[in-house]
């Protein structure tokens, strides 16, 4: 079965080329000028995913996602934000919004059905046997069967990115994760992806922790990361 994928871009000719260069992939492509038609049908049709530009009429890119991160059957769906090349401030307001990741204008097809592939990977990926239980370090703890977390018992809403984040530092806890190891598990683009992305997950993975998330999260300078509950 084809995977749907959403294309939200305002500028036709960049809207006609991804959704002809996704379809020549095998996807299903549903194409929106606008964000509020997008979100008008996205829970009815349930993408696997999703490619907002930021900058569109109406409803911007950065407001729909964050709609989408409020709805409870599609809240962690992948999500990549478009954004002006050079423009780091779009790149962090994205992914502090909710996206998953971004790419900039302008930007080869192949670069960005890569990092699709690479996110509905991620997604997809169901382990052999499904993790159970709940996981609890100090005051987070985590359900691993429906990914929930909580901290001090109040709910923490994570991105698709930010859970497996987490996840990955809290079963790894008992050494220093590299960050080059974050970025081959969990992006899967190698050396190809912008560093830039792991350090703005890490901080709003922290900053939704609240008080606790700097402390949970103590980077080791020039290697990486490592997950510490005294």
């Amino acid at each position: 079965m084809e995977q749907r994928i959403f294309v939200i871009e305002d500028d036709e000719n960049i809207r006609n080329l991804v959704k002809i260069a996704l379809e020549g992939y095998g996807y299903e492509v549903m194409a929106f000028e606008a964000a509020e038609t997008a979100l008008e049908c996205i829970q009815e049709e349930k993408p696997a995913l999703a490619v907002f530009d930021l900058m569109l009429p109406g409803i911007d890119g950065l407001t729909a996602i964050g709609k989408i991160r409020e709805m409870d059957d599609i809240r962690n769906m992948p999500l990549i934000v478009l954004t002006a090349k050079d423009k780091e401030y779009d790149k962090v307001v994205g992914l502090d919004g909710g996206a998953d990741d971004y790419i900039t204008k302008p930007f080869g097809v192949l670069e960005l059905t890569a990092r699709i592939r690479s996110l509905l990977r991620r997604a997809n990926t169901v382990p052999e046997e499904p993790k159970k239980g709940v996981l609890k370090l100090g005051k987070l703890s985590v359900d691993m069967a429906t990914r929930e977390v909580y901290m001090d018992g109040k709910p923490v809403i994570l991105t698709f990115k930010e859970y497996e984040l987490l996840m990955y530092l809290m079963e790894n806890r008992a050494r220093v994760v590299e960050r080059e190891e974050l970025l081959d598990e969990l992006w899967d683009y190698n050396a190809e992806i912008e560093t830039r992305t792991l350090d703005i997950h890490i901080r709003t993975l922290r900053q939704k922790l609240g008080e606790e998330g700097s402390t949970y999260i103590k980077t080791i300078r020039s290697v990486g990361y490592r997950f510490v509950v005294a």
